[in-house]
């Protein structure tokens, strides 16, 4: 793996040691496939059997996503996807959806990939929600049963995923599936890098001028290196939306986009399931007649306060005088006082919880 940018500390480098090792072993010369009639019928490419993957898992800002990202890169040749795990569910039960008549979905979806991919990465894995407790045993036992490597990120060890969840009990043997194809890596160098960016630069930045533009981008990169993508479109509830750059789990969108054209409480509450970081650029004074604006600014910070999405503005004043019209000034109130303490070290300290 290239890092001659990067100064890995002692924890990081463990994690390069094993995804060095995991790349040789998937680079390895195929051993002969299994050619018998299903395959044929299928036209599937020869697969390996499963190569053990990797569970990297660690506090926030310690370059998790980082080194699966350069990990991912570096093997060119290799059939393979990265993706935010919880847009991964998402693809998950919009398959389930297309299979209701079959007796094992989750089978012909995990194969599904199989034929398409040969690695698969999967940045925050993290298990909130009952459904994909439910799941996700059936589902990592078809993916490793049909040669699919997995390597994932988290900020919590296995035995902690979906910890006081309802019916734990139900997700436990999921947890012994992702230790026994795993490999449980922990990076905890007592750096976080995330914060260390973010408690030294300026998350509010006024007036919303060239020279906040040129801070937010500096931020955008410090938190994204090398991974940037510029003005692309995302997909938030099947509608599009451009974005003024993006990498994994950092984007950064115009005000406008956001909170001056129609959006709803879910699109906000998508985009802090799959954001760590969102960049807002160029919030304007807010008079009477951009009160629905306001009110969607409002519920913007209400969701990603819940969500502890860290949050870097420019914008035309300070927040207390950002609102101009009377209507909603109880209501903004509380969005002055939640985007002050976003900008907090303790709150900037907090893990992210998609």
């Amino acid at each position: 793996m290239v890092a001659s940018e990067i100064q890995f500390d002692p924890a990081q480098e463990r994690a390069l040691t094993s995804l060095s090792s995991l790349a040789q072993r998937l680079q390895q010369p195929a051993e002969p496939a299994n050619n018998g009639l299903l395959a044929r019928l299928r036209g599937r490419a020869a697969q390996k059997p499963n190569v053990r993957g990797l569970y990297l898992w660690g506090p926030v800002g310690r370059g998790k996503t980082l080194l699966m990202d350069r990990f991912y890169e570096d093997l060119a040749d290799i059939p393979k996807r990265r993706l935010h795990f919880h847009r991964f569910m998402q693809q998950v039960h919009a398959d389930l959806a297309k299979r209701k008549a079959m007796q094992d979905p989750l089978a012909d979806i995990a194969q599904q990939w199989a034929d398409e991919v040969r690695l698969l990465c999967l940045d925050e894995f993290f298990v909130a929600d009952i459904t994909d407790a439910m799941l996700l045993y059936r589902l990592l036992e078809a993916l490793t049963e049909a040669g699919v490597t997995l390597v994932t990120t988290s900020n919590v060890p296995p035995d902690e995923l979906y910890r006081d969840g309802l019916q734990r009990a139900r997700f436990l043997p999921a947890i012994e599936l992702l230790k026994q194809h795993l490999e449980v890596v922990e990076i905890d160098g007592g750096t976080d890098y995330r914060l260390r960016h973010l408690d030294h630069a300026p998350v509010y930045q006024v007036p919303a001028d060239a020279s906040a533009h040129a801070a937010l981008l500096a931020s955008f990169e410090a938190l994204a290196p090398c991974t940037g993508r510029e003005d692309v479109l995302i997909n938030i509830n099947e509608r599009e939306l451009p974005v003024k750059r993006l990498s994994d789990g950092v984007v950064w969108f115009d005000f406008a986009v956001l909170c001056q054209s129609a959006r709803s409480a879910a699109d906000y509450v998508e985009i802090a399931r799959e954001f760590h970081t969102v960049l807002l650029s160029d919030i304007p004074l807010l008079p009477l007649e951009q009160d629905s604006a306001a009110r969607r600014l409002i519920t913007l910070v209400d969701e990603f306060y819940d969500r502890r999405v860290k949050l870097m503005i420019s914008a035309a004043a300070p927040a207390e005088q950002l609102y101009q019209g009377h209507k909603l000034k109880f209501e903004f109130e509380r969005c002055i006082s939640r985007l002050l303490e976003m900008r907090s070290q303790s709150y900037l300290a907090e893990p992210h919880l998609p």
